[in-house]
């Protein structure tokens, strides 16, 4: 789970980005520096804005911040001096891991679809995927449900041509990676990484 700090570009707020929705149409509740951020329609959570955060984090990096351990205490400390009983029960868990083909078989509905099953350490995915050089045995990069590419879209599960599909095998362009080649086709690790295993970038 990612956060935002950037004091330079929008001020001392630290975002809390929970859920994708239309800001627009949101309902604004203020607990001193915090601001909860619900659906307008539905009133699940969309987010929180801490204002004043420099006075209670300590942030050596700006601009996109991992989420940890750490944080969520502090975040939950200020939760109580504020009297907000919002669980704060996020999943911290890596969504980009490393991921091992271990099958592929072809999509029953599309030819240039494959369906592949993916070992990511503690579970096994289905993934449908458009790469032409998706392969058995391949160690790659998985971005799970939950993930946020670089490009803002969110995965989710999802179906493509009638088969499900629980996460996305990622080229190193979707990835963002410097000199990342502009022909379609997944990036394929090459080193020892296990399936599972956080991939940083």
């Amino acid at each position: 789970m990612d956060i935002f700090y950037n004091p330079n570009g929008i001020g001392d707020v630290l975002i809390i980005p929970v859920k994708q929705g239309e800001r627009l149409a949101a309902t604004y509740e203020t607990f001193g520096d915090i601001v909860k951020i619900t659906d307008q329609n539905d009133g699940t959570l969309l987010g929180y804005n801490i204002f004043q955060a420099s006075n209670y984090f300590n942030f050596a990096e700006h601009g996109k911040i991992k989420m940890t351990e750490e944080i969520l205490d502090q975040l939950q400390t200020l939760f109580n001096k504020n009297n907000v009983e919002d669980s704060l029960d996020f999943d911290l868990s890596p969504k980009f891991v490393v991921g091992h083909v271990i099958e592929k078989d072809s999509h029953e509905n599309a030819d240039k679809l494959s369906v592949c099953q993916v070992d990511v350490g503690k579970e096994t995915l289905q993934i449908v995927c458009g790469a032409p050089n998706v392969e058995k045995g391949q160690n790659v990069v998985v971005a799970k449900v939950g993930a946020v590419m670089p490009s803002g879209m969110a995965i989710k599960s999802a179906e493509l041509r009638g088969v499900p599909s629980t996460g996305m095998i990622c080229s190193a362009k979707e990835l963002g990676l410097k000199d990342a080649p502009q022909e379609k086709g997944i990036l394929v690790l090459t080193g020892e990484e296990k399936p599972g295993q956080p991939f940083e970038f």
